[in-house]
């Protein structure tokens, strides 16, 4: 299993913790790291697993408003915990983070399948892979090539 994988099966240990316990990010991770984490994680695991805690906790309104966009006829606050803690941090991914977007998907999915149900694996696929194509569209929309696309076929 690769660094990135496994800090981010840490990320949503992490994360399931905070949501339960209602703790900040750094009290999480330190607690996590003293009496759960595997000690011979190396720092760049460590390190972006803490990256991805303590950035979903600090942006977890626009992470949340943006799995509601596509998360018809479901209350955040009624998902699974684990289900809503994958979601959230692939969502902080697709915003804040460089990875591509299908491979964040991807990691979601194992994970979401080493930590949850079959069932939940395509609940959260539904609505990545919509968000996905809606931040694509956005992009897509905001690019310079579209704003020269569009002034050009109005001439």
């Amino acid at each position: 299993m690769g660094t990135r994988r496994k800090a981010r099966e840490y990320a949503l240990q992490m994360l399931f913790a905070a949501d339960v316990a209602k703790t900040s990010g750094e009290v999480t991770a330190r607690n996590f790291w003293n009496e759960l984490g595997e000690p011979d994680a190396d720092e760049m695991t460590r390190d972006f697993s803490a990256q991805l805690l303590v950035g979903t906790l600090r942006e977890l309104e626009t992470v949340d408003n943006t799995i509601r966009t596509r998360a018809e006829h479901w209350r955040i606050e009624r998902m699974a915990i684990v289900d809503r803690n994958v979601l959230r941090l692939a969502v902080y991914e697709f915003l804040y983070e460089e990875t591509p977007h299908t491979v964040i998907i991807n990691e979601a999915l194992e994970i979401a399948r080493r930590f949850s149900t079959f069932e939940a694996t395509q609940f959260i696929n539904g609505i990545l892979d919509a968000i996905k194509h809606d931040l694509e569209k956005k992009t897509n929309k905001n690019s310079p090539d579209s704003n020269e696309k569009t002034q050009a076929s109005s001439n």
